[in-house]
């Protein structure tokens, strides 16, 4: 039988927030779960597809991929046995600890997620390498060896709640499961609790990952490491570990997308004449060719010598832009040749700077318009 859709089963419009999204969900999660309806088979296919519908638009990757595609965009992500969250987790995600489903003992949870920014030179970020890191993790504590106890003994069932790891209370017609509030979830208790970690047999130490930068990074890009986070607690999952890629300014080239930039500077006589330059490329040298009477701001591109993304496509290019320096540090005879020069192409009527005359007859037009305003 086909499925229905996910915002019918909920009864939310499809531009529903996270809040319309988890109101929706508990009200018929009460009003379906087999505990309130019991040997109603009905009402138990109605919870699971209620779960199920929860699970996929509460995640905004799956509903992403719903949205665009439906049910076969999230085809192996939801009912038993998916990957991601469980049922559980997210029934207990949105009840706390009612409802706990018959597990008992210690609830398990996921460890936290690490971030790590990574420096890198533009050059490795290009190329691609593989970098190895150290990072801040927990591990065993060296006083107790991870025992979390003074003596050594071992931990103790909880005499609250017998090992179980929660308490369960009468509420009306239905029983409510709590986590108990001595072993907090545990089941067992430390009686000599180690002074350096309380108890946890866990302290603070770090970890040398290697991690595999994919050709064609980019400031901002994130790698995932899965795995490679904060350990879990009572057999949870570890969490993962984020790598923040930083590409560190380079002394040449600037990175715009898959395109390198750089400023060429020459001199005078080159922009003037024309001739050829060695300009810099991330993979060698190359010759550029320099037109006559070429100004400050010519851009030159040199096809194929930028950088191919790491999403794939086309290899960018190398965008010069030429700089006309001005001549510093001149002796008397260098200046004196210098006179001569301006002598030489102000004169003879030829005009040899054609922004420079355009820019002053502009000039000249607007302070004789001013004198009859």
């Amino acid at each position: 039988m086909a499925k229905r859709d996910y915002y019918e089963v909920l009864g939310v419009d499809r531009g529903a927030d996270d809040a319309e999204l988890k109101k929706a969900y508990r009200r018929l999660a009460m009003k379906f779960h087999p505990d309130r309806n019991p040997d109603d088979d009905k009402a138990e296919e109605r919870f699971k597809e209620v779960k199920e519908a929860f699970e996929i638009l509460s995640d905004r990757q799956k509903r992403a991929s719903y949205d665009q595609f439906g049910h076969a965009g999230v085809e192996g992500n939801s009912g038993p046995g998916a990957g991601g969250a469980g049922f559980g987790d997210i029934f207990d995600s949105v009840f706390g600890d009612i409802f706990g489903g018959g597990r008992g003992g210690a609830r398990a949870y996921r460890g936290g997620d690490l971030r790590y920014d990574l420096e890198m030179s533009l050059e490795d970020a290009v190329a691609g390498s593989e970098i190895k890191i150290r990072v801040p993790t927990l591990i065993a504590c060296e006083p107790c060896s991870g025992k979390g106890s003074r003596s050594g003994r071992a931990p103790e069932p909880c005499g609250t709640c017998g090992g179980a790891g929660q308490v369960r209370m009468q509420q009306g017609f239905f029983s409510v499961q709590q986590t108990c509030p001595k072993c907090r979830g545990n089941g067992r208790v430390i009686g000599d609790p180690c002074s350096t970690c309380n108890g946890s047999g866990k302290g603070r130490g770090s970890k040398t990952i290697s991690v595999k930068v994919p050709a064609g990074v980019d400031n901002g890009d994130r790698i995932r490491l899965s795995g490679e986070g904060e350990p879990g607690q009572n057999g949870g999952p570890p969490g993962d570990l984020y790598v923040n890629v930083v590409v560190k300014p380079h002394p040449i080239f600037t990175r715009e997308e898959t395109d390198l930039r750089c400023d060429v500077p020459i001199d005078f006589v080159t922009a003037a004449l024309g001739g050829e330059l060695e300009v810099p490329t991330l993979e060698g040298r190359v010759m550029l060719k320099i037109p006559g009477e070429t100004q400050t701001g010519k851009m030159f591109r040199l096809r194929g010598k930028g950088v191919r993304s790491v999403r794939g496509g086309a290899i960018g290019d190398l965008i010069c832009r030429v700089v006309v320096e001005t001549p510093v540090n001149l002796n008397k005879d260098q200046k004196e040749l210098l006179r001569q020069f301006g002598s030489a192409v102000t004169g003879g009527g030829t005009t040899h700077s054609p922004r420079a005359t355009s820019w002053l007859d502009g000039v000249k037009k607007f302070f004789e318009e001013m004198k009859f305003s």
